[in-house]
């Protein structure tokens, strides 16, 4: 259509066409060069791409570089090249003189680039994979349009550094591209080279060679692109576009074909995926052929020819008119070029046959005759024909190509359906024939045969025609693959007997004769020339009036077949050519129409229709009359009510109250999946999200360019209270303040991103989280667009967001926010679908899962109130409007429809609003629907004492059209004098909110502002505003409207190129929630429901119900397909008996009468009934702050009713129902127009005349006006029982990879919908995900990134915002842990002592002091609360009255903790990772998982009679703490300190940490607890544990406890440490006094510390004198280097046998901290002096208190216990392992009973439950819950505590005990003066005799429990200890452990004292 080269002269084409004919000649040396006209003319078609999946997209360069420019049939024609100079280098890869040219070899060097230069890659056929690095002078490259590259070329050789190559022939023979084919730059010159960020040269974008490279590419994987005509991406040329020039061009060049920038400017455009025109209905005659198939085509061009639109490439010798063409051009054409000559009468050669996905290419017709297209065809035909070119060869078209559309879709369908056999074979199927050609355009034939008047046809039902014909035909070989039943079929497509290529003329005809002439066939003898002619003919003649679609045949040419379609309806040729438009040329046609005053014939025609005369007169004369006084019936009505005032007087509104502000239970849900999405991030092994590393949050929302978006974003931040929740703002938080977080993405947006990206860089422990809210919006790449550096909005969202700083940095979580994420859910996506959260469902199999007051009503909801029984529908089309615009279509066939529709609304606005305010004659000149809205609108202020009043939405999508339409509704706003009545608002997406003074001044007196500068900035805060809403901008960018929205009018929706998302984006504006109480419909809701809830029956509840609300439309049961097909007309909410009657001519004058009689205020209303329910739009989205009021039910039938409180809903609810038949009946008995019929009951308008129109607009959706297109396309329904829009292409920046593909099926979740686009969608070139495979790595998704969708309006903003607020609260609590808080026990039982230590400010302990205070035995731990009591002659005897301080019953209770904030120095689980201990901890990216080895290190031990073996595992890096025999060799022993080093980066003792059940938990790191220091740690594990442990700390020294104590208990463990430490320390002597060394130098101590010490400690003491008691104290954290340095420093420390120090707790008293060091118990945290100690052993049996037991026996020893009061230990509570592995249970397998202590013990040889636990564990249960069976008179008497002979046993801390050792010479509590109530001997040694008991007296009837480990050496205890001359024994006293023989059970016998 026009020069592609827009406003050039075409000479300049002639003339390079000429030059390159000559150069041609001048090289050629076999074949004559083609002659110029057919270079000027004759280009080649584009070669289709095949349907491999998509193949085309990853193996375009080999495609490219074969051979694919010649006919497969036909030898190739070989390129001779010449011989190479003598000795020069020929190696691939290299130039002749030798040096290496490929880019993987120099990409590193320096390489001079001469000015003007460029360097460019060249591809060789003998190298596939290398690239070869040339410079190349970019006038002989093309711009970013890929025109205007000079003829010829210019280049040097970078390896040589030769110069002034002019001919690329001679350039390639240089670098030895050694080509078969001539050389041409356009093919071998493939892409630009860049250098990336570390200066390396890498390959870059593809060269734009034609301009159509990334077109072409991305048209040719389109196999399957979702709609029948993507319009053509900013590319022009289009013969549908008008004739008259655009402003501002070369008259000569028509508009379009300029063209519209490098290829990604028009993201929509580029991907376009088009026609979103679809079949409404289910056909009468096949219903079943009418599905949504999935499949579609490239886009078409207009002629089938293939535009040259850059210079012409030089042909070469090699070149054959037979041959196809090499290059992949694009769709774009260049028909100006051929109109301009079209008088020469040159010749014209037809062009090559277009070549499939199957390589069978057509030999050229060269005799076939142009055919011409006649003058005038546009204006007979009053619409452009569109020719889908068919199977076989089109002929050549010329004359006034601007009246015909030529499109190759259909030939590509054709194509697509043949190589469906190989997408079966890939899924296993058998080699099978595809469909035929006869059979394919027979059932061409059928299916525009059975299309109904007002449909238009769709390839994607073609595909699926043709998939499901070919199924049929080799069912048996596809059934194991396919899981869908075959549907049924006509019997045409039975491939028993296949159509001949003779038949099939006839067949068609005979098919076609049905259809009374819907379907014209024509047969030709020769070639379709003579077929079109003849079309054209009949066209011209009028004979194809009644005529929609044109088959021409050739069924002559050796069996094979050319056939073509011509669309010739009117309707449908309109929509089919108009479909081709990207929108940036739908734009620019409507702008072009606007101000060449095209549109004033359309004024012109409006003026006429009006009897009166011109509307304008008609005002003029009525504000004429009027002027001075308003119309009376809108004299302020609200007065004329008794109003409500308030305090100030103002009327006040009663019924409507606003919503209070907060977070519903679904948001709280969306955030807790977004919080778990994060952690699980955070838990896994890859270690990309450190949480533990962050202390606080901060964000950043990024959102489309719209200011009502960005103001509305910024409210909800403001208003929510996040930026306080984060700590990022003090209160008052301003605006100005919440603005730093949300970034408008236009202009200004890179500066302030860049400082996003510097504050998170430099704040490495804030967690930044980067929210990409309308994430559907502009998806364009700026990577694969050479240009976009200078554009800077050219794929901004790509430059920003996919940024490597963003990808890299790992303090930033991406998460992107949309209700229509399809085109992030491609094969390319960076997002993990482990990563997507979607919006939960409410219900799931009939529960509600979410209590929620509100119903959300979205989509599916909206097409089920279509099939209601009884309310009126909510989405409608308005008839006579559809009738209207059809009829005016005709008569001016060169306006595009966008602009008809919207003068015929705008006109019929502008009559309703006339009609209303007195000129009942106008009402004639609009439809029923606008006077409906009109009135509505107009009145609804009436009906409030404030004067609230309904938002009607009017959306216009062209900018130029919405501004039409706001002049013309204001002007007649004006002329009627309703400026104070309703406002009028233009929204655009790039500007504010403008409203009129009068109107501000209501809101804000509504609103209750106070601030005279106050203007609306949002949307939302229109509430109540009477109201007009023209929303234009082509895409709605998230804007949130209020709940006073009554009437959406989308009657102006661009149908013919929509899209899922498009169409959903517009649905989405109407979307609102309404009150759970309201009955909006009967059953089929409530069916809808359930079968959601099934639905969901195989998913968990965190599943979604599937397609964006689901798409539900209705129940899944196909008998209601007939009741959809039945209601169709109903919904038509015009008079269908007037609109049925639009004949071809205007018919604007047919009167559309409004019914008589009814009531101004409400005419037509079509409100359900009205019910209890305040509801606004977007709730979650943060409103004003409002006050709640309780809803009010009021009954239909008695408008002055009391409000009825909750309990009478059931009732309320009843009466609603009554007038329910009535208006049922009425609407079934009205002409099909349900809107017209309208209740004439009084009752229901008196109710509503009485209430807020806005109270009642709150309770119901708004209602939806659709264009006829899209209103079927929703209501009728697909195989899958989902809308046909749900089958539509997801997005147009994507395509399918396959037409092979299943359809969605209704039942699929969200999560399963997001798997089916991942897995059958791939971005086009221009999406920035495109490149995302190419990154090299298999797994491609970025692990910091997540994707939340959820249907729109329904609160992602309020979602996410409370996801910031609950994930720093969880940071927060990372980095704080529970720790016991408990004060100390038993504190009032000592007595005050006289004695002090009178120093308290000694840093050390003086030995000689310390030594005279007395121990202290009572045991202070609170750990120890339930413990008994020990006694000595300390404790005061007023002991009698101590209580238990806890209930029995509240043994179990949770212990108190206090919640602590981890300080720098704290002890770490394997959860934390931070780059500082990263090395410590084994897991450092540059170091090898730490290598270990298993030493055996043995030792022979007393106490147990054998050797002990241990085994240590020692990691590589640790080696240095032990010695070797060798290298490699025996472990000799474990290195020891001296005494006397002293050094402050090592601590001396080793810290051996006992453990079990903690491999995660256990607080083992300890290297930011040590400050770094260099320490000794080893962990001592249980054999079974040994591997696990070893997994999570491989760094870490493992010390691994025989087999036999892998059932012990902790005493095991500390029995085992200090033997081994002490064999050790042995060794250690032996071995450093062969240096010289004296023994008693050898570092005697050891650290044994509990797995759970987190935080130590110090109280710093300031005293008032020296010797003062007066002191005040403070306690800070310091790290575990500090203190252990400190103590390891103490003078004397050696005489020291355990060193402990205090638990913290937060209530401590000064009287604690007051004593710098007590002679007491430690626990926890111990330093052993193993040397000491040597002789007092550990309990190695023992489970609990076996610290306590060791306290005692160390201090009865005559050694020293030493606690640093000023140094406590903060001990984290946790909930797993450790005491708590140990679980008492029945050996009987199947014993569900539960075990009590009770049932510890039995009596010998009973037939008792034998339980599954170590003896003494047993023992030591039973005592602590049942000693008073043994000890009863010890019960509460704690004068006379039980005598414990060298073990503390736990009795219960109602019996007190008193310790004694029977040790010579130990040190023993004073008994002399003590009577006790029992004894008892624990598993005694020979030290115990007869005359030691003898010193001790007991009470009468005393008790005595005897404990060994069999009955047999019980009985020799007994006589050994002479124990029967006190004791009285029984034989029924004796007791065993519930353990089974071979589990050893410990033996009891006890007796009373006599």
């Amino acid at each position: 259509m026009g020069n592609s080269y827009a406003g050039q002269l075409k000479s300049t084409r002639f003339e390079e066409v000429l030059h390159n004919s000559i150069e041609a000649s001048l090289r050629s040396n076999t074949l004559v060069p083609r002659p110029i006209f057919s270079q000027l003319y004759l280009e080649a078609e584009q070669q289709l791409s095949s349907l491999e999946g998509g193949s085309r997209a990853d193996n375009e360069e080999e495609e490219e570089d074969g051979e694919g420019g010649l006919d497969p049939s036909s030898p190739p024609n070989a390129y001779q090249l010449p011989p190479p100079p003598e000795g020069c280098c020929t190696t691939d890869g290299f130039c002749q003189a030798g040096k290496d040219l490929r880019l993987v070899s120099i990409s590193n060097e320096p390489i001079e680039v001469p000015a003007g230069f460029l360097l460019v890659g060249a591809k060789s056929p003998s190298l596939p994979d290398h690239l070869l690095v040339c410079a190349v002078d970019k006038r002989f490259l093309p711009d970013d349009n890929g025109h205007n590259a000079l003829l010829g070329f210019s280049g040097n050789c970078v390896g040589c550094g030769k110069k002034g190559f002019c001919y690329f022939t001679e350039f390639s023979n240089h670098i030895n591209l050694k080509l078969t084919t001539q050389p041409k730059k356009q093919k071998h010159l493939k892409y630009y080279l860049v250098r990336n960020a570390q200066g390396a040269l890498t390959k870059g974008p593809l060269i734009c060679w034609k301009g159509s490279e990334f077109r072409s590419r991305q048209n040719s994987t389109n196999t399957c692109s979702s709609s029948l005509f993507p319009p053509l991406e900013s590319s022009g040329s289009l013969a549908a576009f008008p004739t008259e020039p655009a402003p501002g061009t070369n008259p000569s060049v028509p508009v379009g074909a300029q063209q519209a920038g490098p290829a990604s400017d028009h993201p929509s455009v580029a991907t376009a995926t088009g026609p979103a025109v679809f079949n409404g209905k289910d056909s009468p005659k096949h219903p079943q052929l009418v599905k949504n198939s999935l499949c579609a085509a490239p886009r078409p061009t207009a002629l089938g020819l293939l535009p040259n639109s850059g210079p012409p490439k030089k042909r070469h010798k090699g070149w054959s008119p037979e041959s196809k063409s090499t290059t992949d051009g694009s769709f774009i054409q260049a028909v100006g070029n051929r109109a301009k000559h079209e008088g020469a009468s040159m010749p014209c050669v037809p062009q090559a046959g277009l070549v499939g996905p199957t390589s069978v290419t057509f030999p050229v017709v060269a005799s076939s005759e142009p055919v011409s297209v006649p003058d005038n065809l546009l204006k007979i035909c009053k619409a452009k024909p569109v020719i889908f070119k068919g199977h076989g060869n089109f002929p050549y078209l010329c004359g006034n190509l601007n009246d015909v559309v030529v499109s190759p879709l259909l030939y590509t369908c054709y194509q697509n359906s043949q190589s469906l056999s190989r997408s079966y074979e890939q899924h296993g199927a058998s080699t099978m024939q595809p469909i035929s050609e006869e059979t394919q355009l027979l059932l061409t034939v059928y299916y525009l045969v059975q299309l109904a008047a007002d449909q238009v046809p769709l390839m994607e039902d073609l595909e699926q025609i043709f998939l499901r014909s070919w199924r049929e035909s080799h069912l048996t070989e596809i059934r194991q693959y396919q899981q869908v039943p075959p549907q049924p079929f006509p019997p045409a497509t039975s491939t028993a007997a296949p159509v001949t290529s003779a038949q099939l003329p006839w067949l068609a005809g005979l098919a076609a004769s049905s259809c009374n002439d819907s379907v014209h066939v024509i047969e030709c003898a020769y070639s379709l020339a003579e077929g079109l002619s003849e079309m054209f003919r009949l066209l011209i003649e009028g004979k194809l009036s009644k005529t929609n679609y044109v088959v021409i045949i050739c069924a002559c040419r050796n069996a094979a077949i050319d056939s073509c379609i011509a669309v010739t309806g009117k309707y449908q040729a309109r929509i089919l050519s108009e479909s081709l438009l990207s929108p940036a040329e739908y734009q620019r046609e409507v702008h072009y129409e606007l101000v060449t005053g095209k549109v004033d014939s359309l004024g012109a025609f409006f003026s006429s229709l009006c009897p009166e005369g011109d509307i304008d007169i008609l005002l003029d004369k009525f504000h004429q009359e009027n002027q001075g006084h308003v119309s009376s019936s809108f004299t302020a009505s609200s007065t004329k009510k008794t109003a409500v005032l308030d305090a100030s007087g103002v009327p006040m509104c009663t019924s409507y109250h606003q919503e209070p502000r907060g977070i519903r239970p679904f948001q709280l849900a969306v955030a807790q999946k977004l919080l778990s999405h994060v952690c699980s991030i955070a838990d896994s092994s890859t270690q990309n999200l450190d949480l533990g590393s962050f202390e606080k949050v901060d964000f950043l929302i990024c959102i489309p360019p719209s200011e009502v978006t960005y103001q509305q974003t910024v409210f909800h931040v403001w208003h929510s209270g996040v930026l306080l929740e984060l700590g990022l703002e003090k209160e008052p938080v301003t605006k100005q303040r919440a603005e730093q977080h949300v970034l408008k993405l236009d202009t200004e947006a890179q500066a302030r991103f860049k400082a996003f990206l510097q504050n998170s860089f430099q704040n490495p422990h804030t967690l930044f989280v980067l929210i990409h809210d309308h994430a559907h919006w502009d998806l364009v790449s700026a990577v694969h667009n050479i240009y976009s550096q200078s554009d800077p909005s050219v794929g901004l969202v790509d430059r920003l967001l996919n940024c490597r700083e963003v990808k890299e940095a790992p303090n930033i979580v991406t998460l992107h926010v949309t209700s229509f994420p399809y085109a992030l859910q491609t094969q390319h996506t960076l997002i993990s679908p482990y990563n997507e959260i979607h919006w939960p469902i409410s219900y799931s199999n009939g529960v509600d899962l979410y209590h929620e007051s509100k119903k959300y009503f979205g989509l599916s909801e909206f097409i089920d109130s279509t099939l209601s029984g009884h309310s009126l529908p909510l989405l409608r089309y308005d008839s006579s409007f559809e009738a209207m615009v059809t009829a005016l279509g005709k008569r001016f066939p060169r306006l595009h429809s966008a602009v008809i529709r919207t003068f015929v609304l705008v006109q019929h606005y502008a009559a309703a609003m006339m009609a209303v305010s007195g000129l009942p004659q106008m009402k004639n000149h609009t439809s029923v629907e606008t006077l409906e809205i009109t009135q509505n609108l107009l009145n609804s202020p009436k009906q409030c004492p404030c004067g609230h009043g309904l938002m009607v939405l009017l959306r216009v999508p062209c900018s130029p059209l919405a501004a039409v339409a706001y002049e013309r509704l204001a002007h007649v706003r004006a002329r009627l004098a309703l400026e104070e009545h309703f406002e009028i608002i233009l929204g655009h997406p790039s500007s504010g909110i403008t409203v009129g003074k009068h109107f501000v001044k209501q809101l804000k007196m509504w609103q209750k502002i106070e601030d005279a500068e106050w203007r609306p900035q949002t949307y939302l805060e229109l509430e109540g505003l009477p109201c007009i809403l023209i929303f234009s901008g082509m895409d709605p960018h998230g804007e949130s409207l209020p709940r006073s929205l009554r009437y959406c009018d989308l009657r102006l929706i661009n149908s013919s190129c929509l899209v899922r998302t498009a169409l959903e984006q517009e649905l989405g504006l109407a979307a609102y929630f309404v009150s759970n109480d309201i009955p909006l419909e009967k059953g089929p809701k409530n069916e809808a429901l359930e079968s959601d809830g099934e639905k969901l029956s195989s998913t968990d509840e965190d599943e979604e119900a599937g397609t964006e609300g689901c798409f539900e439309a209705g129940s899944t049961s196909e008998q209601r397909g007939p009741v959809k097909r039945e209601r169709s007309h109903s919904h038509d909410s015009a008079s269908s008996s007037l609109s049925s009657k639009a004949s071809g001519s205007v018919l604007y004058g047919e009167s559309l009468v409004q019914p008589s009689g009814l009531p101004q205020g409400e005419f037509a209303r079509s409100s359900p009934p009205c019910g209890p329910a305040e509801e606004g739009r977007a709730p979650g989205e943060i409103q004003r702050l409002r006050v709640s009021q309780g809803p009010t039910v009021i009954s239909r039938h008695s408008p002055g009713l009391v409000p009825q409180p909750d309990s009478s809903l059931r009732t309320g609810r009843r009466s609603l129902q009554v007038p329910a038949a009535p208006s049922s009946q009425l609407s079934s008995s009205s002409s099909g127009a349900s809107s017209t019929c309208t209740v004439s009951t009084a009752n229901v308008l008196v109710l509503q005349a009485s209430q807020c129109s806005m109270a009642k607009a709150c309770r119901q959706p708004p209602i939806v006006f659709l264009p006829k297109l899209v209103y079927d396309m929703l209501l009728s329904t697909d195989s899958s029982g989902l809308p046909k829009s749900a089958s539509l292409l997801p997005s147009p920046s994507v395509m399918w990879t396959s037409s092979f593909r299943p359809l969605l099926s209704k039942m699929m979740t969200s999560t399963e919908q997001s798997l089916y686009y991942r897995q059958w969608t791939v971005p086009r070139p221009s999406h920035m995900d495109y490149g995302n495979r190419a990154e090299g790595r298999v797994d491609s998704f970025h692990p910091r990134r997540l994707l939340l969708s959820g249907p729109p309006q329904i609160g992602k903003t309020g979602a996410y915002l409370q996801f910031l607020s609950i994930l720093s609260r969880m940071l927060i609590r990372l980095t704080e842990v529970d720790v016991y808080d408990e004060e100390e026990i038993n504190t009032g039982l000592q007595e005050e002592s006289d004695w002090h230590y009178l120093q308290l400010t000694d840093p050390w302990p003086d030995l000689e002091l310390f030594q005279k205070m007395p121990f202290d035995y009572i045991i202070h731990d609170p750990k120890y609360e339930d413990a008994s009591m020990i006694c000595s002659h300390h404790q005061s005897i007023k002991s009698e009255d101590r209580g238990m301080s806890r209930k029995p019953e509240d043994l179990y209770v949770r212990r108190q903790t206090a919640r602590m904030r981890l300080s720098k120095y704290a002890a770490y689980n394997t959860y934390h990772h931070c780059e500082q201990c990263q090395q410590y901890m084994g897991f450092h990216p540059h170091y090898q998982l730490s290598e270990s080895t298993l030493h055996v290190f043995a030792f022979s031990c007393s106490m147990l009679g054998e050797e002990i073996q241990l085994h240590f595992i020692i990691p590589k890096s640790k080696e240095y703490h032990f010695v070797f025999s060798q290298p490699g060799g025996q472990l000799e022993s474990m290195r020891l300190p001296l005494v006397t080093d002293k050094s402050y980066e090592h601590i001396k003792s080793p810290t051996f940490t006992p453990t079990t059940g903690r491999h995660e938990h256990g607080l083992f790191n300890l290297y930011h607890a040590m400050d770094g220091a260099n320490h000794l740690h080893v962990l001592v594990v249980k054999e079974y544990e040994m591997a696990i442990y070893k997994k999570y700390w491989p760094n870490h020294i493992m010390l691994v406890l025989p087999s036999i104590f892998n059932s012990a208990g902790v005493g095991a463990a500390h029995f085992l440490i200090k033997e081994l430490c002490y064999h050790n320390l042995e060794l250690e002597r032996n071995r450093q006094e062969e240096l010289g060394v004296k023994p008693q130098d050898i570092w005697p101590f050891i650290v044994i510390s509990d797995d759970s010490c987190v935080m130590w400690n110090v109280a710093d003491v300031d005293c008032a004198g020296d010797r003062s008691r007066e002191f005040s104290w403070s306690e800070r954290n310091v790290s575990l280097k500090h203190i252990m340095q400190h103590i390891e420093a103490s003078p004397n420390i050696t005489h020291y046998a355990l060193i402990g120090m205090r638990k913290w707790a937060s209530k401590t008293r000064s009287r604690e901290v007051q004593e710098p060091f007590s002679r007491c118990h430690v626990h926890d945290f111990i330093i052993l002096n193993v040397d000491l100690t040597q002789n007092v052993q550990y309990n190695q049996n023992r489970f609990t208190c076996d610290d306590v037991d060791f306290n005692l026996r160390v201090h009865s020893a005559g050694l020293l216990l030493c606690r640093f009061n000023r140094f406590s230990v903060m001990k984290k509570q946790i909930a797993v392992g450790g005491h708590r592995s140990f679980h008492i249970t029945s050996k009987v397998a199947d014993s569900s009973v539960a075990i009590v202590p009770s049932q510890y013990i039995c009596a010998p040889d009973s037939k008792h439950t034998f339980l599954a636990a170590p003896a003494q564990l047993l023992l030591e249960k039973f005592l602590q819950y049942h000693s008073h069976r043994f000890f009863p008179l010890s019960l509460k008497n704690h004068s006379h505590p039980v005598l414990s002979v060298d073990c503390y046993l736990n009795l219960g801390p109602q019996i007190s005990v008193c310790y004694v050792s029977s040790r010579p010479h130990s040190l023993n509590v004073s008994c002399s003066d003590m009577m006790f109530s029992g004894l008892l001997l624990y598993l005694c040694d020979s030290f115990v005799g007869a005359s030691f008991l003898k010193k001790f007296h007991f009470l009468k009837g005393a008790t005595l429990c005897v404990i060994c480990q069999d009955r047999n050496s019980l009985r020799q205890t007994v006589v050994r200890l002479e124990l029967e001359e006190e004791w009285q024994f029984r034989l029924r006293d004796e007791f065993q452990t519930a353990n089974a023989k071979e589990d050893r059970p410990l033996f009891f016998l006890t007796a009373r004292h006599i």
